[in-house]
């Protein structure tokens, strides 16, 4: 089997934060990426969505953005956000920080959905039985931080304050709850020219990609309009202000004719206790001592529409970084299937919504784990 590998060349996103800390002279950092010169304050804004390849192919649309174009990073497996926020937010890869999926198998609490901490597919919050600093007890990037003196804020939409994602992924500092582009770049120029140090979110390109696919007309209006938020950001920059930009994933436009219904093949059921991930990373729970018999039964109904791996496979192959923590390493599949090409694995019983979009991420393709860097000064 043709297997796809970490691409050792390319910085992580992972390496974004520290590097920016390091940067502002924060003790206990370390420069992973060399941003060569000194920072007095600084911002990682994460645009949700934001492929390099998407980037490059628009560049028209967002001429800001492909005038900053610097490196280009990888995101690791598996691609989704509740991934790439744990990356940023602890500076560890998946197989470290556990958050292995849109959603994964925690053995306290069974398949969860990482970014609403509520079981899959449905039920009520968890916050108060599965708390989310002991599903990801690594202190963050923000913690440490604030802890070496540094002003941290935490810039996201006000409906995530408090969310189960948030106290898991990015506790540490202030959080300051916006509600649009505009006080988005506004608490931004606030946090850099008080000399601290901020992370800024931003979703709605994510969101139009995953309703009318990458590329699209409302697709690229959103990117335009995240073009003129860098803009503003970057102009107002003080001198010494750094901002970088970063994605947690980039997306594909998945095929009708590559989609395979999980829940309409026996086959794809027979032996497996629970399925997570996502339409383009999926995790298999297996019975025991079923095993084989799934992985071959996943092998065969899916051919070439995706790698399918085991447990030790997977890792052995890097998907998850260079350690896995005894702790991430049940949150696992079994048996992990990652699209190829356009193909995506639907569940349209359990996963109506999700398996009704056009967009996906998940996987291990260039258009997926690629994301740009890029950097501004003031």
């Amino acid at each position: 089997m043709d297997l796809p590998t970490p691409n050792p060349d390319l910085p992580h996103l992972a390496d974004v934060v520290p590097s920016v800390l390091a940067a502002m002279g924060v003790a206990g950092f370390e420069a992973r990426i060399d941003l060569q010169r000194e920072v007095a304050g600084a911002c990682v804004l994460l645009i949700d969505g934001l492929g390099a390849e998407l980037l490059d192919t628009h560049a028209a649309d967002a001429p800001v953005l492909a005038g900053l174009r610097d490196r280009t990073l990888s995101v690791g497996f598996p691609s989704t956000t509740a991934a790439g926020l744990a990356a940023v937010g602890t500076g560890h890869r998946s197989g470290e920080h556990g958050f292995v999926g849109y959603t994964f198998r925690l053995p306290q609490a069974g398949v969860i959905n990482a970014l609403r901490w509520r079981p899959h597919p449905w039920g009520d919050d968890l916050r108060a039985t599965v708390p989310p600093e002991q599903v990801q007890p690594l202190p963050t990037t923000f913690e440490r931080a604030q802890s070496a003196g540094v002003a941290v804020s935490v810039i996201s939409g006000a409906v995530f304050d408090g969310s189960g994602l948030t106290r898991a992924l990015l506790r540490g500092g202030r959080y300051v709850g916006v509600h649009g582009l505009g006080d988005l770049a506004a608490a931004v120029v606030d946090a850099v020219a008080d000399r601290g140090f901020c992370y800024g979110y931003h979703s709605d390109l994510d969101t139009l990609g995953h309703l009318y696919g990458p590329g699209s007309a409302p697709w690229r209006m959103q990117l335009r309009q995240v073009d003129r938020l860098v803009e503003s950001i970057v102009a107002a920059l003080p001198p010494g202000g750094l901002l970088a930009v970063v994605a947690d994933h980039g997306m594909v436009a998945v095929s009708e004719e590559e989609t395979v219904d999980i829940e309409a093949r026996p086959a794809l059921l027979e032996g497996v206790r629970a399925i997570g991930g996502e339409a383009r990373a999926r995790h298999l729970y297996i019975e025991d001592g079923a095993q084989d018999d799934v992985l071959a039964a996943w092998r065969a109904e899916l051919g070439d529409r995706a790698w399918v791996l085991t447990r030790e496979e997977a890792i052995a192959a890097g998907w998850f970084g260079e350690r896995v923590s005894d702790s991430a390493r049940p949150r696992i599949g079994d048996v992990i299937a990652a699209a190829r090409g356009s193909a995506a694995l639907v569940r349209r019983t359990t996963e109506p919504v999700e398996s009704s979009l056009i967009g996906h991420h998940g996987s291990l393709t260039a258009a997926e784990q690629t994301v740009p860097l890029l950097l501004a000064n003031g």
